[in-house]
């Protein structure tokens, strides 16, 4: 059979996330993105936290008249007026304006209320009775309750969200023009959120960015409707995905641990560290890192980078550096972090609901271990199917029992 005539062959099946394979740390290797552009690859801890730390390496300038494409396909992430994509004083400007909502004393307020949406829909998922989608009765219910909460988004068609948050971390899922115009009805809802609260104010996350910024001298409006749209995505979405693949390993590979988180409100505190830190939130094919653009020449791990280059941080790689973080997960889970992940990056660009991401996940996994201790697989991890063409990946559904 000539080559011409072989049927295709199948992609290999998806593994779970914390069974991927990270790169071997070593110095700034030259590779290049899916676009083609050249694109310099960072993997070492101590290298990957200067990229995000040093000023002359920053995320405005790719996206500069002069800059090479860096995506396929643009989505959220390639929205220059997004908080993610401003850097110097226009950045802490807006920055500043939602940042008080999620210190860690912010968030600590709103703890009593986050268990009282963990144990609803535990009660809820039992009353359902064995089996269940773990997904769409947990994983998924609650960053989006809690997130709804915070900006008053009460009511929020759930489907319509997770259609805009999907267009919104599409990597190869959608067109361009589907991201487009799926982004343009998330803008025009955020637009009409923000007349809403200038009209009527409330206390919520909303009405207090819009506070903040006329307090600090106004901020333009485009600015603001893609703060709120980046905020209810980020708000969910990587949550979500967090969670649904924590629970994947920890009811398949990491089984034995179910009882201690059961049992040991602070063990699980130090495990959803470990959990954050060992498990990223999709795959590098289509986003290899972090990206950043070289304001001039710089030199990371011995190597120089000429100024105009594009660098990827690799989180990933970064957070299983041996020289850092000794141990496999499976002997780590309960200890606590000696050195700081970098799953929520470093620098000025560090996730402002990290805090709030921490505590979710603890909540979640401590009390769905208390409150079903039985808890297991309904089918075995290669039965799983996943969230693909995103930036992130997460299980569609997850099938438990108990």
């Amino acid at each position: 059979m000539s080559v011409e005539q072989r049927p295709a062959e199948s992609a290999p099946p998806l593994v779970p996330l914390h069974c991927l394979r990270h790169a071997e740390p070593g110095p700034p290797r030259l590779a290049a993105l899916p676009t083609g552009t050249p694109v310099w690859l960072v993997s070492r801890h101590a290298d990957v936290r200067q990229v995000l730390t040093d000023p002359r390496l920053n995320r405005a300038l790719l996206y500069a008249p002069d800059a090479p494409p860096v995506s396929l396909t643009p989505n959220l992430l390639d929205d220059p007026d997004t908080l993610l994509n401003l850097d110097g004083a226009e950045h802490q400007q807006l920055r500043r304006t939602v940042q008080r909502a999620f210190t860690p004393r912010a968030i600590a307020r709103w703890r009593p209320w986050v268990a009282s949406v963990v144990e609803g829909l535990l009660d809820d998922l039992i009353d359902h009775g064995s089996p269940a989608d773990l997904i769409a009765e947990y994983t998924r219910p609650l960053p989006v309750a809690v997130i709804s909460r915070l900006m008053g988004l009460d009511g929020l068609d759930l489907k319509r969200l997770g259609h805009w948050s999907d267009h919104a971390l599409s990597a190869t899922a959608y067109s361009a023009e589907a991201i487009a115009a799926a982004m343009g009805e998330f803008g025009r809802f955020a637009a009409e959120l923000i007349a809403e609260r200038r009209a009527r104010p409330g206390d919520d996350l909303v009405s207090g960015l819009l506070a903040a910024a006329q307090e600090s001298g106004g901020i333009a409006e485009p600015h603001l409707v893609s703060l709120v749209v980046g905020l209810v995505v980020a708000g969910h979405e990587t949550t979500m995905t967090t969670l649904g693949n924590a629970m994947v390993y920890l009811l398949g590979d990491g089984r034995e641990a179910w009882q201690r988180l059961a049992g040991d409100e602070e063990g699980a505190s130090a495990a959803a560290e470990q959990l954050l830190r060992a498990i990223p939130l999709g795959d590098t094919e289509a986003l290899p890192g972090l990206l950043r653009r070289a304001a001039e020449d710089v030199e990371i791990g011995g190597v120089a980078i000429p100024a105009g280059a594009v660098v990827a941080a690799d989180t990933g790689s970064a957070n299983h550096d041996p020289a850092v973080y000794r141990h496999a997960l499976a002997e780590s889970l309960f200890a606590p972090l000696g050195t700081p992940s970098l799953t929520f990056g470093a620098g000025p660009h560090h996730c402002l609901g990290a805090w709030l991401a921490r505590m979710e996940l603890e909540l979640a996994l401590h009390r769905l271990a208390r409150r079903l201790p039985g808890l297991r697989l309904a089918e075995g991890p290669a039965a799983i199917e996943w969230r693909e063409g995103l930036l992130t990946r997460s299980p569609l559904a997850l099938r438990v029992t108990w």
